[in-house]
């Protein structure tokens, strides 16, 4: 059995500094309304930072930013999935972008992916708005099957920054979790162990009332590194 939620954020309050301190760390609370108006060129976008983030230097991928949204036609699926295979060609070559071409692929899948969605539900941050945070492991599933490269944490870090209310299994949080006595390994991929993650989840939300993302968070602050309060301010609506 797990120990009560209140104990975990108590032992958050006293890594930080205290319930005020603790509080001002936390993201607000995800507004569906606001994911339900995303165009899906942005949609797309953050699958494409997302994809492309993974294993590689953050810093990199936004200083080139600029020159993705150029090279990427402004992430517009349309457009996108109407492109030869000499506009794809061209991009393995393209210096705006980092030259990966696995990456530069799923970005046409993406696209593809992107479109069937917005055709089945009116749009991508429409779909998302309406799937509910306690099933949050059969949207990363979709993800993983229907999208290209978004399975594992990749997928968790998509949602987490386009503001679906959700948990990412990072190092600090699952450390958290078993030593809250869930009996998960330390690094969280089957889906067994997701599985276990969500039932916990969708308990501590019931319990209390707070966001997943929020509940996340603070797990997350109660284990493993105790960072900065000045790092962590910077990680508000990212990663933990």
């Amino acid at each position: 059995m797990t120990i009560p939620f209140k104990t975990i954020r108590a032992r958050a309050e006293k890594r930080k500094g205290g319930p005020k301190a603790l509080q001002k760390l936390l993201p607000p609370k995800p507004e569906a309304k606001a994911l339900a108006k995303m165009s899906d060129d942005r949609i797309l976008a953050e699958m494409t930072k997302r994809v492309f983030s993974a294993g590689f230097a953050w810093s990199v991928i936004e200083n080139k930013w600029p020159g993705f949204e150029k090279a990427f036609l402004g992430f517009k699926p349309g457009p996108l999935t109407l492109q030869a295979d000499e506009f794809w060609d061209a991009l393995m070559k393209d210096t705006r972008i980092v030259r990966n071409g696995a990456k530069i692929m799923s970005v046409r899948s993406n696209a593809s992916f992107v479109r069937e969605i917005a055709k089945e539900h009116g749009s991508f941050g429409k779909f998302l708005s309406n799937w509910p945070s306690s099933d949050q492991i059969g949207l990363l599933d979709l993800l993983a099957k229907r999208g290209s490269r978004l399975g594992g944490n990749t997928g968790q870090m998509m949602l987490r920054f386009l503001g679906w209310d959700g948990f990412v299994t990072s190092k600090d949080m699952v450390t958290c979790l078993r030593d809250a006595g869930l009996d998960i390994a330390e690094t969280v991929t089957s889906k067994r162990d997701l599985a276990k993650v969500q039932a916990q989840f969708n308990a501590w939300a019931e319990e209390t009332g707070l966001a997943y993302v929020q509940l996340s968070r603070i797990c997350a602050m109660s284990a493993g590194e105790n960072y900065s309060n000045e790092t962590l301010a910077r990680f508000v609506g990212g990663e933990e």
